[in-house]
């Protein structure tokens, strides 16, 4: 079976990814408009038919934006656990209940082909998780938004064949930047976000002949940039001494519009 996995949209201006199979695809989160979605969808040549669900992390507005319209227009079913469903709806956000699909933490279930199991990580929403989704062999780990990595989500990332983890901000970028320090803070905090050193040496920690994507993934627009989590990556691993095998590819996300097709055979 061969897997296909784009990001449409990564970053605090909205989150949106695809991962299909020949068949069937799902998205996580939708994060961006969901006029933006079909867009992006049908200029990768992917039908909005054939999207079986979108699986929700939190409910923050870069992760939610398009889902109400998405639900409606498309009856597309949405999949997140009691308490995030509980933080998403609002008088001003409602969702038909025949969309609605409930799912518990850490038991898998079965998806357009996939199987998925969502996990708890920090993050300071009500509740936020990551997910990951096994095809075949094949074992893809979603984290966009957490501020430290515990043990559960550090298991879930280990097993992952391609992982799409966050490197949000510039340690240096951030403290000398405009923020307040209260907004500096809570980015820093264990229920903030990741830094690029955080994730580099995380990166590192876990290497792996199996890791044979790491895409890199809600970088700050104002605390970072592409270059300096590549260069805080590579400068890591050298200094490690972990040398990639040739096969093995490292992405940047893209704030505004789709990356490249990533296809796992």
């Amino acid at each position: 079976m061969s897997l296909n996995f784009c990001s449409l949209s990564s970053g605090s201006s909205g989150n949106c990814y695809y991962l299909g199979n020949e068949f069937h695809g799902i998205l996580i989160d939708a994060g961006i408009s969901a006029t933006a979605i079909r867009k992006f969808l049908k200029s990768l040549g992917i039908s909005m038919q054939t999207i079986m669900g979108v699986l929700i992390t939190h409910n923050h507005t870069d992760h939610t934006r398009g889902l109400e319209l998405l639900t409606r227009k498309n009856s597309l079913p949405a999949f997140t656990s009691p308490n995030i469903w509980k933080s998403i709806l609002s008088p001003r956000i409602t969702i038909a209940s025949d969309c609605m699909r409930e799912i518990p933490l850490q038991q898998k279930f079965h998806l357009a082909g996939f199987e998925i199991e969502a996990f708890p990580v920090s993050h300071d929403a009500p509740e936020t998780v990551g997910y990951h989704i096994c095809a075949g062999d094949q074992k893809i780990t979603i984290v966009t938004d957490l501020g430290h990595i515990c043990q559960t989500a550090a298991h879930y990332i280990k097993a992952a064949n391609l992982l799409v983890i966050e490197s949000n901000y510039d340690e240096q970028m951030l403290m000398n930047g405009a923020y307040p320090h209260f907004l500096k803070a809570r980015i820093r905090s264990d229920n903030g976000h990741l830094g690029n050193h955080q994730t580099s040496s995380f990166l590192a920690d876990i290497f792996s002949d199996n890791l044979s994507h790491i895409c890199l993934a809600h970088l700050s627009k104002n605390n970072n940039t592409p270059e300096l989590v590549l260069q805080t990556l590579e400068q890591t691993f050298l200094e490690r001494g972990i040398i990639l095998n040739g096969q093995q590819k490292i992405s940047i996300l893209n704030r505004y519009e789709p990356t490249e097709m990533i296809r796992i055979l």
